[in-house]
């Protein structure tokens, strides 16, 4: 399936050039299953190749990421968690991914977007409860511009970096991308643990408060 997917992008760069970067960029700032790792080195490579030029790829990888992204935040602010609970399941992703996400948000606020972008998974999914806390659109698009921006420009000069051997950076993420997903879920199963037991203390301290009075 991995492989099959990554032909696939190779075909729409290869077809659309820098719209076919654009294009899928929108996607992969949705909750499609379509990593940038594995659509950024490759646009490096063509750069490498003289096929492409560094500033355009960054110009239309992240004004994909943008619009991709104001897409999820319409989805959000208009009700899409129940969206994400319904159809999810269609795009690989879960009400797991989807807590996990709201949590982070919560957790980091407006700063999430940016740090998201550099995440695996969070990065599909952060513009829906950007979207349901109502977050500023102005700030949203401007977190969201550079983060992506970052990220892009990082992965795009990796793959310029490895030439022909652009496909090794999708080995190393995937095991980078564990690791981070694994310190997320422990972070947020963290904070969960946290939120109970406050809960269960406040319930606990009002009890002595009343008895007192």
């Amino acid at each position: 399936m991995t492989e099959y997917l990554l032909n696939l992008f190779v075909s729409i760069i290869n077809a659309g050039g820098y719209g076919g970067v654009f294009f899928l960029m929108i996607l992969e700032s949705m909750i499609f299953p379509v990593p940038s790792e594995a659509v950024m080195p490759f646009a490096g490579f063509l750069w490498f190749s003289g096929t492409m030029s560094f500033w355009p790829i960054v110009f239309a990888s992240t004004l994909g990421s943008i619009i991709g992204s104001l897409v999820s935040y319409a989805i959000g602010f208009y009700g899409g968690r129940a969206f994400i609970l319904h159809y999810g399941k269609y795009f690989f992703l879960n009400e797991k991914h989807l807590l996990m996400t709201e949590n982070f948000f919560s957790k980091f606020g407006n700063k999430a977007v940016f740090f998201s972008r550099f995440i695996p998974v969070v990065r599909h999914l952060i513009s829906i409860p950007a979207g349901i806390g109502e977050m500023p659109l102005a700030r949203f698009t401007l977190y969201t511009a550079i983060g992506a921006g970052m990220w892009n420009s990082f992965l795009a000069y990796v793959g310029y970096l490895l030439g022909s051997n652009w496909t090794e950076i999708k080995k190393y993420s995937e095991g980078i991308d564990i690791v981070i997903f694994a310190v997320i879920v422990a972070y947020c199963g963290y904070w969960l643990y946290r939120q109970y037991r406050r809960a269960r203390f406040l319930p606990e301290q009002s009890n002595h408060t009343d008895e007192k009075h």
